[in-house]
């Protein structure tokens, strides 16, 4: 065997060495590394609904726009409100002077003598203004839901965050309690990382984790939470609430994925999160 094929077949078993070591590597990392394609952006959406029903005056805000906590979304028309309030204070003025005629009467019957004012008489006097002052409660309680439904005639960001799905405009009606929008709290996006049940023994609370966004970007963040239940779709309740199980099964048994809660610690400049995207999903072991 000539020297060649000596440094040829020795070339071989090398290159066949070294793959087997990546291979075995690539192998390890893929079934035991705990990482995942199947990762999910996600943020606190808050429904915006009016509290009060009637036409929409004012929208000073528009699709996917950034709004800070307070701002004004929308101006419920506030006539029949005002028109409200005013109803209101003049109850309270007519319950407030009601209030002081029957204090003053029983007042009255109370300073006077026995033998012209008899006991029943007193007694009634007193029970009138007492009934007088529960009347003028009850008119000072409605003025102030009066109040308050002119005050909820404006519709403020109740978080920083970001205008979505706006299906309202200047003109239309609004219903109370049928939400028009929706912001995306700016502060509250993490990510849901789906690792396969063979991988989480190696995932911890507070590992760090790498956040890779088909985009591009690149996140730093940390395991914050596992969730303790999935749902088993191989074992629902039947009616009698006992377990129907199903008599076929799959012999190929696949790894459930269990939901992990990655705080994200830190956005790029440049990088736009939209809740709902996809990314990858890499945990480092502490």
């Amino acid at each position: 065997m000539t020297i060649r094929k000596i440094i040829g077949f020795i070339a071989t078993l090398a290159i066949f060495a070294v793959a087997i070591v990546i291979g075995r590597a690539l192998w390890v990392h893929y079934m035991d590394e705990p990482w995942t394609r199947d990762g999910r952006v996600r943020a606190e959406v808050i429904n915006i609904a009016p509290d009060v029903s009637g036409a929409v005056v004012e929208l000073p805000v528009h699709d996917n726009q950034l709004v800070k906590k307070g701002d004004l979304l929308m101006q419920i028309d506030p006539s029949h409100y005002q028109i409200a309030v005013e109803q209101a204070q003049a109850a309270v003025a007519a319950r407030k002077a009601e209030l002081q005629a029957r204090r003053d009467d029983a007042q009255r019957r109370a300073d006077m003598d026995s033998l012209v004012v008899s006991k029943e008489s007193r007694e009634n006097a007193s029970h009138s203004a007492t009934a007088a002052e529960a009347q003028y409660q009850q008119a000072l309680a409605a003025l102030d839901a009066a109040k308050l439904n002119l005050a909820r005639t404006r519709v403020v960001a109740p978080v920083d965050g970001y205008v979505t799905n706006l299906s309202v405009y200047r003109g239309d009606y609004a219903t109370a309690g049928a939400a028009k929008f929706a912001i995306v709290d700016s502060h509250s996006f993490w990510v849901y990382g789906y690792f396969e049940e063979t991988k989480l023994p190696r995932v911890r609370i507070g590992d760090k984790a790498e956040i890779r966004l088909m985009s591009g970007g690149v996140l730093q963040g940390h395991v914050e939470s596992i969730s303790r239940g999935i749902y088993d779709r191989d074992n629902p309740q039947s009616r009698e609430l006992l377990a129907d199980v199903n008599p076929t099964f799959n012999w190929v048994r696949l790894a459930q994925r269990v939901p992990v809660r990655i705080r994200i610690d830190h956005v790029p400049d440049g990088v736009v999160l939209s809740a709902g995207t996809t990314c990858t999903v890499v945990v480092t072991p502490r």
